[in-house]
């Protein structure tokens, strides 16, 4: 894929400041499968969506395009229905892939900060040694400067 239209669509996705989430962005926004996917549940969430509907009922029922109880109606509704609940669970998955990206970002966060925290505890424990070896060492000489005396 062109660098460039791949940088004019990272452009248009909303702001994500965590770096391993824009990561994951660029690999979804290289399929065209999930582009699609994420333009139908972004139109499916909206009011548009909604009004749409509600002009399109409202014409089939004023219209009269066929009689009550509306058998194609209500069977084009259940097809789109049934689409409509896997372009749900299409953008639960997306849902998921983030939580899963920022939990293992996360986790290598806490590991990282686990490595730095025993580096620091031994480099506590060296300078506790050398505090002891050193009061040891003044400790003896003023003893041995005080009995010279």
């Amino acid at each position: 894929m062109d660098e460039s239209i791949l940088l004019e669509r990272l452009q248009k996705l909303p702001l994500q400041p965590n770096p391993a989430l824009m990561e994951q962005a660029v690999r979804r926004a290289e399929s065209v499968q999930n582009r699609i996917a994420d333009q139908i549940t972004a139109f499916a969430g909206s009011m548009m969506f909604v009004y749409l509907h509600i002009l399109w009922f409202g014409s089939w029922i004023i219209f009269r395009v066929e009689h009550y109880p509306y058998g194609l109606l209500t069977m084009i509704v259940s097809l789109e229905a049934i689409f409509l609940s896997t372009f749900v669970m299409i953008s639960q998955n997306r849902a998921d892939a983030k939580r899963q990206v920022i939990a293992d970002q996360q986790w290598q966060t806490v590991r990282e900060e686990d490595r730095q925290n025993e580096e620091l505890l031994n480099l506590s424990n060296e300078i506790l040694n050398l505090t002891k070896a050193i009061h040891t060492f003044t400790t003896a000489r003023a003893a041995a400067d005080t009995q010279a005396k």
